[in-house]
């Protein structure tokens, strides 16, 4: 609401609150011997930064393009995937010798323990 649209009755009563403030501001300099600061209300609020119209749309124009290409490789038939390699199972002879190795250094680690203590 403007300060044009305001009735007589309304003017006269912003005029005597506007005095009010002024006398309250007065006794308050009068008792802490500082002025109060002003209002944030009355002084104009900063814009922060922000992006501007055209490089939101750009940002929009690339997510649909990264859409699009993702809906069209799930639409695409689909490649068929090479064949792996059967895994070479390793024979008994393999496992035993294996086997035998392991059990002569844990003998070895225990005898040593042994020998320690």
């Amino acid at each position: 609401m403007s300060i044009t649209n305001l009735s007589a009755q309304q003017l006269r009563q912003a005029a005597n609150l506007k005095d009010q403030i002024a006398t309250l501001e007065k006794q308050l300099i009068a008792l802490t011997g500082t002025k109060a600061a002003a209002p944030k209300a009355t002084q104009p609020a900063k814009k922060k930064g922000g992006m501007s119209a055209a490089g939101k749309a750009r940002i929009a124009a690339a997510q649909k393009l990264r859409w699009a290409k993702i809906k069209t490789a799930k639409a695409a038939p689909k490649a068929v995937k090479p064949v792996k390699k059967a895994r070479k199972k390793m024979s008994a002879e393999a496992k035993a010798k294996i086997a035998a190795a392991a059990k002569a250094r844990w003998a070895k680690v225990r005898a040593e323990k042994a020998a320690k203590k």
